[in-house]
C-alpha cells in the first residue's frame, strides 16, 4: 500500500500542454447565444504576478477524440454505471409522495443525496492511498463498484418490506429516517466511486481530449439516470405496462408492473459485479505523469495541499458561484415534480415525460463540444442563466393550470404531456448548457496529480450548492402552507383543526400553494444574484492557468510551508 501523493515540483508543462491547459475550458457552450449585454473586451488582460506584463490566454490545441475513442466510451459507461443507482434513488422521492409523505420528509430525504457534497472529506484519502502495482484508480474503484453491487443485491431482498411500512405505518418517520441512511449509504459508494473516476479521465484521456471528460460526464450520467430512474418508473407502473405493452401484445393483464423495484436492484447489482470483474482483468491503468523520482506527499501533507487551493483567491471565487448558482433555480428543481404529482399526473408519467428529452441531453453535449475548447467558454453559462429564470417562471405557470387540463377519469389529454414535454425540454436545454459548462471547467483547472481531489473539490462545491437549495425550499414549504377547510374556509392550522374540517365533510386545503411563493422567491434572488456575480465570472475567464495552481515550482517543504498568493487577486 503506497501512503504518498506524488506531485510535481518543477513546471515541465511544454508549449502545447500550457496552452491546453487553459482554464473554464467548457463543453457544451454555444457561445453564439447572447442574452446579456458583453464588456468582454475590456477585460482582455489580466496582470501576472511574475511579471508587469500583460497576458492574454492561449487558444488550446484542437482535440482528436479519435485517439481515445475507447477510453471516452470506457468513462462513459462508469459514469452510466454510477448515475444508475442515483437514478434509482432518485424515483423513491416520487413513489413516497403517492404515501402522503409531507414536505419536510422529503426534505429529510434529500440527505440521501448530500455524500456527493461531502465527498471531499475523503477524496484526499482515494488520492493519496493506493496500491501502485495495481493502480491508483483502480485500488478503490474495483472493491468500491463491487461493494455497491452487493449492497444492491442484498437491498432487492428487503426494499418491499420497506416501502410497505412506510406506506402503512401511522406514524411513518421512522421509516423515512431509515430509507434515508439506506440511499445515503449507497450514495456514499457511488460518490466514492465518482472521485475514482474524475481523477482516472485526466490521466486516461490525452491532454489535448481533456476536453472530452465533461462530455463524458455529462453523456454517461444522463443516460444512467434514465435508466434508473424515467425506464424504471415507466415499466414499474402496472398501468402503463398493461395498456401500452401487455394489451397489445395479448398478455395477461396484471396488477404489478412489467419490472419491479426488487428485481430491478438485483439485475443491476449483478451488472455491477459482472462489469467490475472485466474492468479488473481487462483495464490497465497507466499514469504517464507518474515519476519515481518526484517526491510525494503523504496523506496529511495531501490535506495541506488542499488547504493550500482553498486559499487561493480564484478558488475562493467560484466557490462562492457554485454554492450559490442554484439559488434561482432551487424551488423549479426540487418541487416542480412533486407538486405534478399532488395535483394528479402519475409519477410513471413523470417518467414517460423525460424520455423523449433523453436524446436530447445526450446529444447535445457532443453538438456544442467544438466550442468547449475556446478561450472564453463561460459566456454561454452567464448568457443562460436568464433565460433558464423565465422558463422556470413558465413552467410554475403551467402546473399552477394543470388542474384544468384534467379530465373527468382523472387522466390528462395528449396536447397536455405535448405541451409539458416542449417547456421542459426548453428547461432541460439551459440545465444541460450550465452543467457541462462547469464540469469542463472543473477539468480544465485541475491538475492531474490531485486531479481526484482537485476536480472533487470543484464538484462537490456544485453539488453542496444545489442540495442546501433543495433541502431548504423543502423544508421551508412546511411553513409556507396555511390551509382553509373547504366548507367555510376557517383556518386548519392545528391538527385539531384539521380534524373539525373532516369531521364535517370538508378537506383542508392550501389557500396558496408554498411551490409557488416558493418560486417567487428563488427567481427574485437568482436576478439579484445574477447581477451580483455577473462581472466576476467575466474576471474569472481570463486569469492564467497560475491562478488555479498553488506554485509546483517550488521545493516539497516551500510548498507546504509557504502562503502562496494568486497572480490576480478575485473579490467574490
Amino acid at each position: 500500500m503506497t501512503f504518498r501523493y506524488p506531485l510535481k515540483t518543477e513546471l515541465t508543462l511544454n508549449k502545447e500542454d500550457t496552452n491546453q491547459r487553459q482554464p473554464f475550458i467548457e463543453k457544451k457552450s454555444t457561445i453564439d447565444t447572447t442574452s446579456l449585454p458583453s464588456s468582454f473586451e475590456a477585460e482582455n488582460e489580466i496582470i501576472n504576478n511574475n511579471s508587469s506584463s500583460l497576458i492574454m490566454a492561449s487558444i488550446p490545441r484542437r482535440s482528436d477524440w479519435k485517439k481515445d475513442k475507447y477510453n471516452i466510451s470506457l468513462l462513459i459507461f462508469l459514469y452510466l454505471l454510477q448515475s444508475v443507482p442515483v437514478g434509482i434513488a432518485g424515483s423513491i422521492p416520487l413513489i413516497i409522495q403517492t404515501y402522503g409523505t409531507s414536505w419536510s420528509q422529503q426534505a429529510v430525504f434529500s440527505f440521501a443525496f448530500w455524500p456527493f457534497s461531502l465527498k471531499l472529506i475523503w477524496a484526499p484519502i482515494v488520492d493519496a492511498l493506493y496500491i501502485k502495482r495495481y493502480g491508483r484508480r483502480k485500488t478503490w474503484l474495483i472493491p468500491v463498484q463491487y461493494i455497491t453491487g452487493l449492497v444492491m443485491i442484498v437491498l432487492s431482498y428487503h426494499i418491499n418490506d420497506i416501502l410497505l411500512a412506510t406506506k402503512t405505518s401511522a406514524n411513518n418517520q421512522p421509516h423515512i429516517y431509515f430509507l434515508t441512511l439506506i440511499f445515503f449509504c449507497l450514495s456514499f459508494l457511488v460518490a466514492t466511486q465518482d472521485v475514482c473516476v474524475d481523477g482516472w479521465a485526466l490521466s486516461m484521456l490525452s491532454r489535448e481530449n481533456i476536453g472530452w471528460a465533461s462530455t463524458c460526464t455529462s453523456v454517461g450520467q444522463v443516460a444512467g439516470y434514465f435508466l434508473g430512474n424515467a425506464v424504471f418508473l415507466t415499466l414499474e407502473s402496472k398501468d402503463f405496462t398493461n395498456r401500452y405493452i401487455r394489451r397489445p401484445l395479448n398478455m395477461e393483464m396484471q396488477s404489478i408492473g412489467l419490472i419491479t423495484l426488487s428485481g430491478f436492484l438485483l439485475f443491476w447489482g449483478i451488472i455491477f459485479i459482472i462489469s467490475t470483474t472485466l474492468i479488473a482483468l481487462l483495464k490497465h491503468e497507466i499514469d504517464e505523469n507518474y515519476d519515481l523520482h518526484e517526491p510525494h506527499f503523504s496523506l496529511i501533507e495531501t490535506y495541506k495541499v488542499l488547504l493550500k487551493i482553498f486559499r487561493l483567491p480564484s478558488i475562493q471565487s467560484i466557490a462562492v458561484i457554485l454554492l450559490t448558482a442554484k439559488i434561482g433555480f432551487a424551488a423549479t428543481d426540487a418541487m416542480t415534480g412533486l407538486e405534478l404529482i399532488e395535483r394528479g399526473v402519475t409519477r410513471d408519467s413523470l417518467a414517460l415525460l423525460a424520455i423523449p428529452l433523453i436524446p436530447l441531453q445526450i446529444i447535445l453535449p457532443f453538438l456544442i463540444s467544438k466550442y468547449t475548447t475556446g478561450t472564453k467558454p463561460l459566456n454561454i453559462y452567464i448568457k443562460s442563466y436568464p433565460y433558464r429564470l423565465v422558463v422556470g417562471i413558465i413552467m410554475a405557470i403551467f402546473v399552477y393550470y394543470t388542474s384544468k387540463f384534467q379530465n373527468y377519469d382523472k387522466t390528462f389529454p395528449w396536447y397536455y404531456y405535448t405541451l409539458a414535454i416542449f417547456i421542459y425540454s426548453i428547461y432541460q436545454i439551459f440545465v444541460c448548457i450550465m452543467y457541462v459548462s462547469q464540469m469542463s471547467f472543473c477539468a480544465q483547472v485541475s491538475d492531474p496529480k490531485i486531479g481526484g481531489t482537485y476536480i472533487t473539490l470543484l464538484n462537490i462545491l456544485s453539488n453542496l450548492g444545489n442540495h442546501w437549495t433543495s433541502t431548504t425550499v423543502l423544508y421551508a414549504a412546511d411553513y409556507l402552507t396555511w390551509k382553509k377547510c373547504s366548507l367555510d374556509s376557517t383556518q386548519c392550522e392545528t391538527t385539531i383543526e384539521e380534524k373539525n374540517c373532516q369531521t364535517l365533510g370538508g378537506v383542508c386545503r392550501p389557500s396558496i400553494e408554498p411551490y409557488f411563493i416558493e418560486i417567487i422567491i428563488c427567481t427574485i434572488a437568482g436576478i439579484i444574484w445574477l447581477l451580483w456575480k455577473y462581472q466576476t465570472i467575466v474576471h474569472l475567464q481570463y486569469l492564467s492557468i497560475s491562478a488555479w495552481q498553488i506554485r509546483n515550482n517550488r521545493s516539497k517543504s516551500q510548498l507546504l510551508q509557504e502562503d502562496d498568493e494568486s497572480s490576480s487577486i478575485i473579490t467574490a
